[in-house]
């Protein structure tokens, strides 16, 4: 990716598990219409905030760890804690911009003390449009 294109990282469990509609009956569905959600926002990033392009990251651990990437979406399947994950993306990349998305605390300012910004799973949710559901 482009050295200056912003970095879009999102906190896969925290962010799925932000709200209580069922995710816990089937953790790699939820994830993977979360990832579905933003497979657009690469191309259209989040105005005003997030002009495009922009590199989107969802970080995943657990169950949901083998949901596969899209052509807008990298999957990184943390191979320990998904908040190590994403402190490693963002260390790795001190010359972009970059977005993380969580509610951890801990996350929060871990992230926050290399530079970079954090939003919350609402602020996100209130950006992007969910993919319609299949029963």
């Amino acid at each position: 990716m482009e050295p200056t294109m912003p970095l879009l990282i999102v906190d896969a469990a925290n962010v799925v598990g932000s709200r209580p509609d069922g995710w816990w009956r089937d953790r790699a569905g939820a994830t993977a219409r979360l990832r579905d959600s933003l497979t657009p926002v690469a191309a259209a990033g989040l105005p005003p905030e997030l002009p495009p392009p922009i590199e989107v990251v969802l970080v995943v651990e657990g169950r949901a760890r083998d949901v596969p990437g899209t052509a807008g979406v990298r999957v990184v399947a943390a191979s320990g804690s998904g908040d190590d994950a994403v402190v490693d993306l963002v260390a790795a990349a001190p010359q972009r911009r970059r977005l993380v998305v969580t509610a951890d605390r801990e996350l929060r300012e871990r992230v926050t003390a290399q530079g970079a910004e954090v939003h919350g799973p609402r602020w996100l949710r209130d950006r992007v449009t969910p993919p319609a559901q299949s029963h």
